[in-house]
């Protein structure tokens, strides 16, 4: 029984940049993540992964780039990319992976997200 509350302790005092991070990249999407960087003249940042309200079927993905992580964010490192998840949206992308796809209908960051319940008919909203 000491162990299980130490144990809980312990989770309870991690803070989330200690975690491991809910989303992580394929070697392409890491390339193109770098490679967006570069052409943006950008410096020591961030991809910043988040999920926020809207479309038809209540959540979107959210990528962007940030300088620092907020204080609760998730933080890690994959592939050369430093990575940032809030709490609220890594409640909705744990075991998300991010690939980067090049099709004929077009190209672009593909989500593989376990959590979906239902998206739409565009794949670009999901509800989990």
């Amino acid at each position: 029984m000491l162990q299980n509350e130490s144990a809980q302790q312990n989770q309870e005092n991690t803070s989330p940049s200690e975690a491991e991070v809910p989303v992580h990249l394929t070697a392409k999407a890491a390339e193109m993540v770098q490679k967006a960087i570069k052409e943006e003249n950008l410096k020591d940042v961030a991809l910043r992964v988040g999920v926020m309200g809207g479309g038809c079927s209540g959540l979107q993905y959210l990528l962007d780039f940030a300088e620092k992580p907020n204080e609760d964010d998730w933080v890690s490192e994959e592939l050369g990319v430093k990575i940032y998840v809030d709490p609220y949206s890594a409640t909705h992308l744990t075991g998300t992976t991010i690939d980067y796809v090049d099709s004929v209908y077009g190209s672009g960051f593909k989500f593989d997200n376990p959590n979906i319940v239902r998206t739409c008919h565009c794949g670009g909203t999901f509800e989990s």
